[in-house]
C-alpha cells in the first residue's frame, strides 16, 4: 500500500488517543476502555489492530508504533490482493482494495463478488447487478447494517472508482 493510501486508510479505521497516546477502544463505540475492566469482544488500539490474546497495550502505545501495528496487519490484506487480483489496476485501485481485504478479511475477500468482477469484464451476478454494488454490500457489522461501513465502502469506492484519497 502506498505512503498516500496508509495515510487514508489512518484516516478511516480513526483511532482514540489520551494524552497523546493511542489506547485501547472498543471499535463499535469508539469510546477508550478503562483499563481496570475486562476487554470487550472488538477491543482495539491504534488503526484498527484487534487486540489479541497475550498482547498487553494498558499502557497505550505511540504513533510509530501505531503505524508499525498498521502496516504489519496489512500484509496480509496485501497478500489477499496480490494473489487473487489477476487484472491490471492502478495504485489507487489497489489502495482501495486492500482496505477493504483489511476491513472483510482476506479470506472474504478472496471468494468475493468483487474479485470475480474485477477479474473477469464478463462477469454476471445474479445477486450483485456490477461492482459497485457488490463492492457496497460489505456494510454489516455482527449482522447489522452499519452506517460507518456504508461510509467506508463509499470512501473506497471514490479511491477505485476516480482515484479520490
Amino acid at each position: 500500500m502506498s505512503d498516500k493510501g496508509i495515510e487514508w486508510l489512518k484516516g478511516l479505521e480513526g483511532s482514540v488517543k489520551v494524552n497523546g497516546k493511542h489506547v485501547i477502544y472498543d471499535d463499535a463505540t469508539k469510546k477508550p476502555v478503562n483499563p481496570n475492566e475486562p476487554l470487550p469482544k472488538g477491543a482495539t488500539i491504534g488503526y484498527g489492530h484487534l487486540v489479541k490474546p497475550g498482547e498487553d497495550f494498558t499502557n497505550g502505545i505511540t504513533e510509530r508504533q501505531a503505524i508499525a501495528l498498521l502496516r504489519s496487519d496489512i500484509a496480509t490484506a496485501e497478500r489477499a490482493v496480490q494473489d487473487n487480483i489477476t487484472a491490471q489496476i492502478s495504485q489507487a485501485q489497489y489502495d482501495a482494495l486492500v482496505s477493504l481485504a483489511y476491513n472483510i478479511g482476506a479470506s472474504g475477500f478472496k471468494n468475493s463478488t468483487v474479485v470475480k468482477y474485477i477479474n473477469n469484464p464478463d462477469f454476471h451476478s445474479s445477486v450483485y447487478s456490477d461492482l459497485e454494488s457488490a463492492w457496497k454490500a460489505w456494510n454489516r457489522s455482527q449482522g447489522k447494517v452499519s452506517n460507518g461501513l456504508i461510509n467506508r465502502r463509499q470512501n473506497e469506492w471514490n479511491l477505485y472508482k476516480r482515484g479520490i484519497y
